[in-house]
């Protein structure tokens, strides 16, 4: 039986069992056709799905939240999901009545249900953060319970979350860690295990309250040595620092970081404590009439808006990352979209992949510059498919899908 503090596939023969697996393929999809835009997440599931290929699957996922004009049936999930597995993949348009249980129990082994996004259901948005023995109790949970042999939780991406089909059955039934889940929380495991006195943290980006929650306690707890910094997460900590950044930066801070007064304050307070820590930029790309314009600090033009770091901040950071034991990157250096100003993030994130340190990567517009610039597995250690899972998950907060598991090893261990 694995080490780890919670089953995985590898503690299990589950051919022929039934087997409910949850995953997260929720998707970017086209409002006008209902296409999927985006399937790296379905993607990053084939490894489990390959591994449950004797057993008679049905798969537990959800597609937005209600309200939302992307808040859809999973029909098209499943034909996605039919093409890339080059099998098929049956969708069901429910979740737990009659007939739906019906085709679970005539599923033979190799059969892969898909049943109807989760969150049409409303026990599973109202009851979400409620106590366990609520959810218990639930139609989707005392009805699939009686239907299924195990459940294998796949989906690191939601799990922050306390949703019913996340965390209800820990109890019923064994849960086990899918391979997307195993792989998340051993790669980022073992970053945190990584010993040495130059483990960065590189935080660039728009969500600056998200990463000065990250900065504050992997540096209070010695995660981390030196934390640098871009994008607006970078202009932050630079007028927390004194820095007068000019009118246009600070209205754009202020449309894009939440409770941007409180961030900045919460960024002053970090500087006063590890001022030597944490890297700034010292030279920046801005945009004058739509062309890139460098300027260093002592010769900022206020006038127009930061777009991304200069020659000499890139210089500075590639010479603090190619000598790390450990790096983790969250987030571009500026607005990479645009060529003129993808120079910072594109020579930051090289940096990374050249690096002989354990490498790790995630959040969204991080994996989308990865991919455009071509680097992936092979030049960083690991790459999470979480969000806001990740930051959770970096930032110590609890995390209700591992916890779970972890509850349901220990009730049935012995078995």
């Amino acid at each position: 039986m694995s080490q780890l503090p919670f089953f995985t596939l590898g503690d299990f023969d589950l051919a022929g069992k039934s087997v409910l697996l949850r995953v997260d393929i929720n998707s970017p999809i086209d409002p006008r056709t209902g296409n999927i835009l985006d399937d790296a997440r379905f993607r990053a599931h084939l490894e489990t799905i390959e591994a449950l290929s004797r057993a008679k699957v049905s798969i537990l996922a959800h597609q937005s939240r209600p309200g939302k004009n992307d808040f859809v049936s999973l029909k098209v999930h499943a034909s996605h999901f039919s093409n890339i597995l080059k099998r098929r993949v049956k969708f069901l348009g429910g979740l737990f009545d009659d007939s739906t249980l019906e085709e679970i129990d005539s599923s033979e082994p190799g059969d892969i249900l898909m049943l109807e996004n989760t969150r049409f259901f409303s026990e599973e948005v109202v009851l979400a953060e409620d106590k366990l023995e609520v959810m218990e109790k639930t139609h989707i949970v005392t009805n699939l319970a009686h239907h299924a042999d195990y459940f294998v939780n796949d989906a690191f991406a939601a799990a922050h979350r306390s949703n019913v089909t996340l965390v209800g059955f820990s109890r019923m039934m064994p849960n086990i860690a899918g391979r997307l889940m195993e792989k998340e929380i051993v790669g980022i495991e073992k970053f945190f295990s990584i010993e040495g006195k130059n483990r960065i943290g590189i935080f660039g980006g728009a969500k600056a309250d998200d990463s000065i929650k990250i900065i504050d306690k992997m540096l209070s707890e010695g995660k981390l040595d030196k934390v640098v910094t871009g994008g607006l997460v970078g202009h932050v900590f630079l007028i927390a620092g004194g820095m007068d950044m000019g009118s246009k930066n600070v209205e754009i801070l202020r449309k894009e970081v939440g409770n941007y007064e409180k961030i900045l304050r919460e960024a002053e307070k970090l500087l006063a404590r590890y001022r030597e820590a944490i890297l700034t930029p010292v030279d920046f790309l801005g945009s004058e009439n739509g062309k890139a314009k460098h300027y260093k600090i002592d010769n900022f033009r206020k006038d127009i808006p930061a777009m991304d770091i200069g020659v000499d901040t890139i210089a500075n950071y590639a010479s603090i990352i190619k000598n790390s034991d450990s790096v983790m990157l969250n987030g571009p250096m500026g607005v990479f979209e645009l060529n003129d100003f993808a120079a910072g993030t594109e020579e930051i994130f090289t940096a990374v992949a050249r690096s002989s340190g354990y490498k790790v990567a995630g959040g969204g517009h991080t994996l989308a510059a990865l991919e455009k610039m071509g680097i992936g597995e092979s030049q960083i250690n690991h790459i999470s498919t979480g969000g806001g899972a990740l930051i959770s998950y970096l930032a110590g907060e609890p995390m209700p899908g591992i916890e779970s598991l972890k509850a349901s090893k220990n009730k049935f261990g012995g078995n």
